[in-house]
């Protein structure tokens, strides 16, 4: 009996175009979640995409370093990891939580929902069901609800 690996995307498996090719020369049977019919031609067309892809993130991340170190932002560094940066780092993200417009119009209705009595759990499960994203566009944890309404307070 011979098993199949399944991948939700030929990218997740990798962006590197030879070892999908080697992979797939080397017998091992793989399927792609959105893609279940394709061949070998469109498993190499999109193996080539996904290295191209690759090489443009690469291409980006090294440039907008280069922005960063020439603006004067010491990168990479241990001495950044001072204290006070730590400090100043904690601080530049608590005001964007504070000033993100996500969080603004979710501190409504937390308000409403706690005035409900319901848990940090049960408000952010509603949140995240009536579509409102936390400030880095992910879902809404317990913690993230407890602190827009610590925030609502002051």
């Amino acid at each position: 009996m011979k098993d199949t690996l399944v991948i939700a995307k030929l990218d997740r498996l990798s962006r590197n175009a030879s070892f999908i090719f080697t992979l797939k020369d080397s017998g091992v049977d793989f399927v792609c979640a959105d893609m279940p019919d394709a061949n070998t031609l469109t498993i190499g067309i999109f193996a080539v995409l996904a290295q191209h892809e690759r090489e443009l993130i690469s291409s980006r991340t090294k440039a907008a370093l280069q922005v960063k170190i020439a603006q004067g932002v010491k990168l990479g560094k241990p001495e950044n990891l001072t204290y006070q940066n730590r400090v100043a780092g904690a601080q530049v993200m608590r005001q964007k939580a504070v000033t993100n417009e996500n969080n603004k119009r979710a501190a409504a209705m937390v308000n409403l929902y706690r005035a409900q009595g319901l848990n940090w759990v049960a408000i952010a499960e509603k949140l995240n069901e009536a579509g409102f994203r936390a400030s880095r566009g992910g879902r809404f944890q317990a913690i993230q609800v407890q602190r827009i309404f610590e925030r609502l307070k002051v």
